[in-house]
């Protein structure tokens, strides 16, 4: 199969062509279709911050070296042990190294793709999606009529946490650059906060951070006092906290008083994946892609997921 591989951290991704991933008896092939790109693909290529590498992902090197993680595609073999899924089922989910042909997988990080979406609309949502759904829903405790403000709306975990919170009842605030307030809007925000004009102003019952750089006590000003800030991720914090500073602050101090704070920290599980899968198939929820690349153009990929031009999300297709 070809597949993209580097063998040390920080290395260019290169085509080779490996044998098929084995399976074990509850493993699922996946024939990949398509592969998301998101910041945790970034990480783990680069191996930053530290804190990666000691998290089993190999100290020295890369003890898997084929990255990528959200996949959706046809199912290829099954193992003897797996009875929820046959050969030829379309699925999405994540795999252990879908920058490939072929990925390998188990059933509880995979659920039948939906209908109304595309394998590259599919292959984008498990790592974004979970994140937006879980911080909204369980970590935010998200009820029906409150106020949402949503930091980074136009990116890959908010233009889903836009759709999420506005299909569970909460009204949106969404904040983002100027070139994308419009896109912001499309995906049912109630009101848009352009950064570049000016910080947002108000208390909101829920705010949830996808990836900015302000401080928690600013943060915290902007909630009800029994409101919630949920902190998803900011690539911010140097090579061994990076991505993840103001999570473990938050997570720390988070119990302490009111209003409180919560650190996410999202798992591609059946639940989600059944709840997302029924808020794409009734079109409550469709992935916003900005760009699509073919499996050779990884390395592209990733650069331009991380560039500020790029809204939503970013895929690979094979």
């Amino acid at each position: 199969m070809r597949a993209m591989v580097r063998e040390e951290y920080g290395a260019p991704l290169e085509p080779r062509d490996l044998p098929e991933p084995r399976l074990g008896a509850d493993g699922v092939l996946v024939e990949v279709r398509a592969a998301g790109v998101d910041q945790g693909v970034w990480h783990v290529v680069e191996g930053l911050p530290y804190a990666v590498r000691l998290a089993g992902f190999g100290v020295r090197r890369p003890k898997r070296p084929v990255p990528g993680l959200d996949v959706a595609g046809v199912v290829a073999a099954v193992g003897p042990a797996v009875t929820g899924l046959r050969v030829g089922d379309e699925v999405f989910g994540a795999a252990d190294g879908a920058f490939a042909q072929f990925a390998a997988s188990d059933p509880g990080r995979l659920a039948r793709k939906p209908q109304r979406t595309t394998f590259a609309q599919a292959a984008t949502v498990a790592s974004s999606g979970v994140a937006a759904l879980q911080g909204l829903r369980d970590a935010g405790r998200l009820r029906a009529g409150q106020r949402v403000l949503v930091l980074g709306a136009a990116g890959g975990v908010g233009t889903f946490a836009v759709q999420i919170a506005k299909a569970l009842g909460a009204e949106v605030t969404g904040v983002c650059s100027t070139a994308k307030t419009d896109v912001v809007r499309s995906l049912g925000a109630a009101d848009v906060i352009d950064y570049t004009k000016g910080e947002p102003a108000g208390q909101w019952h829920l705010v949830l951070d996808t990836g900015g750089a302000r401080p928690l006590r600013a943060l915290r000003r902007l909630l009800t006092p029994s409101g919630t800030l949920v902190i998803v991720g900011a690539e911010r914090g140097g090579r061994w906290l990076q991505g993840t500073d103001r999570q473990l602050r938050a997570g720390l101090f988070g119990g302490l008083g009111r209003p409180r704070m919560a650190a996410l920290m999202s798992r591609v599980a059946p639940e989600p994946l059944q709840t997302l899968r029924e808020m794409l198939d009734d079109g409550r929820v469709t992935p916003v892609i900005d760009r699509t690349f073919g499996l050779e153009e990884a390395g592209a990929a990733i650069a331009y997921m991380r560039s500020a031009a790029r809204t939503g999300k970013v895929a690979l297709t094979l």
